[in-house]
């Protein structure tokens, strides 16, 4: 996988065996969670997770006797999966359109035939609009000969934008920003989205038959449900117009939320709009859902990483979620606990591994991996020889150019050396501003995939 970043491996593994001042250890610790992080993006390289997939885009061709084949991507990874498909299928491959957020763009080995947009994420923009409408006009001429081959990763619900005819742009990202700031999970936030969309919860494939649909899926998500993965474009959607103003109500934002996306809720609750297409719809007999990667891939990519650099493996989560400084507290004293309990029985050293998706409230500058990574260093306090590594996969922690963070036992004291309070930055959310100060940032620069976050203990 190609990326911009500024990681480092080791010259030579057997270093790490050498005893080292605490200061440097703690170097060491710090370009050993790198080394492990590579290996998780490698274990979720999109290119490859496509390229593994192409003898099932044949047997589709070939079993159907299609004479078409569409390519539609979309999502933070969709540069990468789009060229897999292409080196594979350039001689029958008709047209093509990759969407993806800004900066995550790789034209290189794209054949003319594809055309490629940058849109907004999180917030949509216009030129995810303008992007949707051109893969609503390929679909829409789509027909029973074509096969149309659907990549989609993390990032899509944002990219693949097709408000209600009822709203606009404007009053539909008036919604996604109040319900980001709230501190909706994937799951809320794509419920409201999809009911207020002409693309998502299905629509996707309502629009594309009678066209085959076969779907190749980069989760971000926990548990991988695809109706929840860039919400559920080609898949039945259980929930209803009921269900999005359930959010609504739970995170008392009926008085906030534009009038206009409230009627389309409360209309269609009523029965007097049609909702989303569901199971037992004629169209998914001819839609197939594939899930290709996922953050559990990964991680099992770090776990076997961090035993070749001879650390004993836990794997604590695999479905990580709640209020990221919550989770930073509970990650802290697990750590603190496996780490009396490795002195007291002369055990050595050990890695935690974790991964999913937490939220944060507010609207300050910084992610979850970075808000999750100062609870952490704050519970951590005097305890010394404890490093974490949390990090977004997709290279970005929320609204920053950072892909998370990594503390240790001294990453206070460099707060407090330069007159910081620690708190005071999570009580405003403003997390990155606090670990650009200290030098904690970790710049990745878009990774080309999207697998959630993870979270890289290391106790020595």
């Amino acid at each position: 996988m190609t990326r911009k970043g500024t990681f480092y491996t080791l010259n030579r593994e057997e270093e790490i065996h050498v005893p080292l001042s605490y200061e440097m250890r703690l170097a060491n610790h710090h370009e050993i969670v790198k080394k492990i992080f590579d290996s998780v993006l490698q274990g979720a390289d999109p290119y490859a997770l496509v390229e593994g997939q192409t003898d099932q885009i044949f047997s589709t061709l070939r079993d159907g006797n299609y004479r078409k084949l569409l390519l539609i991507s979309f999502g933070k990874a969709a540069s990468p999966m789009a060229r897999a498909v292409a080196d594979a299928t350039n001689t029958i491959l008709y047209r093509g359109i990759v969407l993806t957020k800004y900066g995550h763009l790789r034209t290189a080995g794209l054949p003319e035939k594809i055309h490629c947009y940058e849109a907004a994420h999180p917030v949509p923009d216009e030129a995810g609009v303008n992007a949707t409408d051109q893969v609503i006009e390929a679909l829409q001429a789509a027909d029973g000969q074509t096969l149309v081959v659907c990549l989609i990763s993390g990032g899509g619900s944002a990219l693949l934008v097709a408000p209600h005819e009822n709203i606009t742009l404007d009053e539909k990202q008036q919604v996604t920003q109040l319900l980001l700031k709230a501190g909706t999970d994937i799951q809320e936030l794509n419920t409201v989205r999809k009911h207020i969309s002409r693309i998502k919860g299905g629509r996707l494939a309502e629009i594309a038959y009678p066209a085959r649909v076969l779907s190749l899926i980069l989760s971000d998500v926990i548990g991988d449900p695809p109706e929840v993965i860039a919400s559920g474009p080609t898949s039945p959607d259980p929930t209803t117009f009921a269900d999005a103003l359930r959010v609504i109500r739970r995170y008392e934002l009926a008085d906030k939320i534009h009038e206009k996306a409230l009627d389309i809720l409360v209309r269609g609750n009523r029965g007097e709009l049609p909702d989303t297409p569901k199971e037992g719809n004629p169209i998914f007999r001819k839609v197939e859902n594939r899930i290709i990667g996922n953050n559990r891939k990964a991680m099992e990519m770090a776990k076997a990483k961090a035993a070749a650099l001879g650390y004993p493996v836990v794997v604590l989560s695999s479905q990580l979620k709640g209020e990221a400084r919550d989770v930073g507290v509970s990650l802290a004293r697990k750590a603190i606990q496996w780490q009396r309990q490795r002195r007291e029985m002369d055990s050595g050293r050990i890695c935690l591994i974790a991964g999913g998706e937490t939220t944060v409230k507010g609207s300050g500058l910084g992610g979850r991996n970075m808000e999750l990574a100062l609870a952490f260093a704050l519970e951590l306090k005097e305890t010394s020889g404890i490093t974490l590594f949390s990090a977004g996969t997709d290279g970005t922690d929320g609204p920053t150019d950072a892909a998370g963070a990594i503390v240790d036992g001294e990453t206070l004291a460099k707060a407090a050396a330069r007159g910081m309070d620690p708190e005071d930055y999570l009580n405003r959310n403003d997390s990155y501003s606090f670990f650009k100060a200290v030098g904690c940032l970790l710049m990745t620069g878009p990774t080309g995939t999207n697998v959630m976050d993870i979270q890289i203990i290391l106790i020595p």
